[in-house]
């Protein structure tokens, strides 16, 4: 497929962890769960498709190898790297940066020369691999230095990348000392993709007064070495794969066991929140205005139980040991103040499920909390809605989300206004039965005829399309 300087692989995803996990004995490997994953599949094999991500273990090196149609090709980290990187840069640094600053961003020049090394790496695996006229597509905020040491390296390739996450207002942009060499990272690919349209509109302000580039429309105009070049900046809301949502809504076992919810919570009314362990998702404003309504006599624990799945994350970053703390703290209050012999105010679970339970889950919530103080898209309210098959259920959805952009028919709150947050659950829980079903099944409609192929697609054809 090339000669002695191209490599063999003609669409290859860049991203953080390979979209493999190891199977708990050590021996072999297993399909990660996740959107992602199930999105370029399809992409995967039907191209010469290859992967390039960290396989998960620090200090250990892996040699690439197949799996269910692809080549993986495993980028080593140090145990220093990992703290420095990752936990370092990308999730002390960037994460709270890039979502409104609503917790205080670290910069220090270690972490920043470690995000550049590792980059430098990911970058280098790339290129090795990729066929001559490859496409390359890069994931999200940890490697956005990437698409500009690729080109460097392989001036020949096509190359996307995808932010995630929220990509932040200029003024607080502006405060990263780096913010030039992360801009210039990123307008290294020839399209770079932002989930929402106030996203992509950040970036090129941004790019506007940090490098001067001229803009027209959504192209950025380049001069480089080779002559001029284009970067293309548009939105592409990223969704869910629709149809295993459904179909697993359907199974029996798993309607069976959303009755046993049911009963195991004494057949009373379910508010859920399901959400990663992390300050963004405004879990304290959801159990405070919970706690609340118990106190105002508005719900009665008796008839309403709140179930709280919070999945462990960054369990060794500070910020989240706090935030563990601070929860278990508020639910413990709560349901020392609230609970009765038989009845619990508060289900608090800090546990990963997998993807039947969290299905059984939602079918058996009456309401659906979203509560997130900013979100790149918040793929739960899609989950949710994609697996109410009998259309009936509430969502109360954050406005601060990007899917508030496309559920408008969900209850849109702004969970800093507690009293407000307030007045939406309870708006929730007593919505007739006739206003929920058209809510919902306007809802499904949005998110069937938007599922998470429909984006890769969307993505991979602009891409290919290019402009001049």
């Amino acid at each position: 497929m090339g000669d002695g300087n191209y490599g063999n692989y003609d669409f290859i995803v860049v991203s953080n962890r390979l979209p493999v996990d190891r199977v708990a004995d050590g021996e072999g490997w297993r399909r990660s769960p996740g959107g992602l994953v199930t999105a370029l599949a399809p992409v995967m094999s039907s191209s010469e498709g290859a992967w390039v991500g960290w396989h998960g273990a620090p200090d250990e090196t892996v040699e690439p190898f197949e799996h269910e149609d692809t080549y993986l090709v495993p980028v080593p980290l140090s145990e220093d790297e990992v703290e420095l990187y990752y936990e370092g840069f990308s999730n002390a640094t960037l994460w709270p940066l890039y979502h409104d600053v609503i917790a205080p961003p670290e910069f220090h020049r270690a972490w920043w020369d470690a995000y550049k090394a590792v980059n430098r790496r990911f970058a280098e695996a790339t290129a090795d691999i990729a066929a001559e006229g490859a496409t390359v597509w890069v994931q999200d905020y940890q490697l956005q230095l990437v698409p500009r040491m690729l080109r460097d390296l392989r001036p020949d390739l096509r190359i996307g990348f995808f932010n995630h996450i929220p990509f932040p207002p200029v003024e607080i942009f502006a405060q990263l000392p780096w913010r030039r060499q992360v801009l210039e990272g990123l307008l290294g690919a020839d399209l770079v993709g932002f989930q929402r349209a106030s996203d992509t509109s950040n970036f090129l302000r941004a790019v506007r007064r940090y490098t001067g580039s001229i803009i027209k429309q959504h192209y950025v105009e380049l001069h480089e070495e080779g002559g001029r070049r284009e970067c293309h900046a548009d939105t592409f809301p990223i969704s869910i794969d629709v149809a295993r949502l459904n179909e697993l809504a359907r199974r029996p076992d798993v309607i069976e066991r959303s009755r046993q919810i049911r009963e195991e919570v004494g057949n009373r009314t379910i508010l859920l929140g399901v959400d990663r362990l992390d300050y963004t998702k405004g879990i304290g404003h959801r159990i405070k205005a919970y706690g609340e309504l118990l106190e105002d006599g508005k719900l009665q624990v008796e008839d309403t139980v709140l179930i709280q799945v919070a999945s462990p994350s960054r369990e060794r970053v500070e910020s989240y040991r706090l935030l563990r703390d601070e929860i278990e703290a508020a639910v413990g209050r709560i349901n020392g103040t609230f609970d009765t012999l038989g009845k619990t105010a508060i289900r608090y679970l800090h546990h990963s499920y997998p993807i039947e339970e969290m299905v059984a889950l939602y079918l058996a919530a009456d309401v659906m909390l979203v509560t997130a103080l900013r979100d790149g898209m918040n793929l739960v309210a899609k989950e949710y809605v994609a697996a109410r098959t009998g259309a009936d259920g509430a969502l109360v959805l954050s406005e601060f989300t990007g899917a508030s952009d496309h559920l408008r028919q969900a209850i849109l709150v702004n969970p800093h206004d507690i009293d407000g947050l307030k007045e939406r659950i309870l708006q929730a829980l007593n919505l007739p039965r006739t206003e929920a079903g058209r809510r919902m099944r306007l809802m499904r409609r949005q998110i069937l005829q938007n599922d998470v192929e429909h984006w890769s697609q969307s993505f991979l054809r602009a891409l290919g399309a290019g402009r001049g």
